[in-house]
């Protein structure tokens, strides 16, 4: 188990990776899937041999609100289907914690139930805020958990110029499932939970 990492330049190195994918050209994504909520691209991942996938969305709230029901803390557990726990193992400051958190089985339990330790990261970004993430070692592993790895995620939330009162919500996720897992599921897998994000988040903020 690794110790904790100093905060300060983990943070730093988060945000300039995100920037980094929210700039990469339109022409290297591939459409993986598109509902009336958002629309989800991927392209092979720089960090391991799976895929980077990016999602896209207009959602009708303002930054701020969004924002909060995105990252740790009481809100996230509410409407997130996937997430079926979550705990603050440390604080560093007001936006930066490390979280466990633990996920449904997916596909009829092909892909059953992970665990992850995430360092979270929320920060401005332009008009709107930037929340982000990344898997670190630390913590026992539960016997009945199968360790998952983030690999730099991270969502930016930007309010539309012509109408604040929506915001645009972008996505980049890129998660090593570990585990014997044929990449195909995965791939269904990520695809659809992406999708499924947008639609229950946009449910939850209504009520």
């Amino acid at each position: 188990m690794d110790p904790l990492p100093n905060p300060a330049p983990l943070a730093s190195k988060l945000r300039n990776t995100l920037v980094r994918y929210h700039s990469i050209e339109d022409g290297e994504w591939r459409v993986a899937k598109k509902t009336k909520d958002a629309t989800v691209w991927r392209k092979p991942s720089e960090e391991f041999s799976g895929y980077l996938y990016k999602a896209q969305g207009v959602v009708e709230d303002v930054t701020n609100r969004i924002v909060d029901h995105i990252r740790p803390g009481p809100y996230r557990l509410d409407w997130d289907s996937l997430m079926t726990s979550m705990d603050i193992m440390e604080t560093f400051e007001e936006n930066c914690c490390v979280m466990r958190y633990t996920t449904a089985g997916q596909l009829w339990n092909i892909i059953a139930p992970r665990e992850f330790v995430d360092f979270s990261y929320t920060t401005s970004y332009e008009d709107g805020l930037l929340t982000c993430g990344i898997s670190l070692d630390y913590g026992e592993v539960r016997p009945s958990f199968v360790r998952g790895f983030n690999h730099p995620c991270g969502w930016f939330c930007v309010p539309l110029k012509d109408s604040p009162s929506h915001s645009l919500l972008t996505g980049y996720i890129q998660t090593e499932l570990r585990g014997m897992l044929p990449q195909s599921a995965v791939d269904t897998a990520m695809s659809s939970t992406l999708a499924n994000f947008y639609s229950d988040l946009k449910k939850a903020l209504k009520t």
